[in-house]
């Protein structure tokens, strides 16, 4: 089964990705912050970070950088309400994809989906 780490501080947007995700067959580790991700990330094998940019203590695009370092093979995913934002992720993170919300959960499974597609 893919398991996907998702990174993101706003509880209910959390729990509704979370919960998408699970629907579609994934399984998800959830944590409120990037620092929290870190641990994780040390300590298991996760197919995906799906992190949103901005959170408090390390943001997205910072936690994406340590995960390459510590675990290379794991895709990268934001998700993210900020433009400008979105365009820093795409300099910094070139191989992440950013998907810019306000957005459907069909609309992130469809795009969770397709970076696995495009692994097979």
């Amino acid at each position: 089964m893919i398991r996907i780490l998702l990174a993101e501080d706003e509880e209910a947007m959390r729990t509704y990705l979370a919960r998408a995700l699970e629907n579609a067959g994934y399984s998800v580790v959830a944590v409120d912050r990037g620092t929290a991700a870190i641990p994780l990330l040390q300590r298991e094998q996760f197919d995906l970070l799906l992190s949103d940019i901005v959170m408090p203590e390390m943001d997205g695009i910072e936690l994406a950088q340590r995960c390459s370092e510590i675990s290379p093979a794991t895709k990268v995913m934001f998700i993210t309400g900020f433009a400008a934002v979105s365009l820093k992720a795409n300099r910094e993170a070139p191989q992440a994809r950013v998907l810019s919300k306000p957005f459907h959960l069909r609309d992130l499974v469809m795009e969770v989906d397709r970076i696995f597609a495009d692994a097979a």
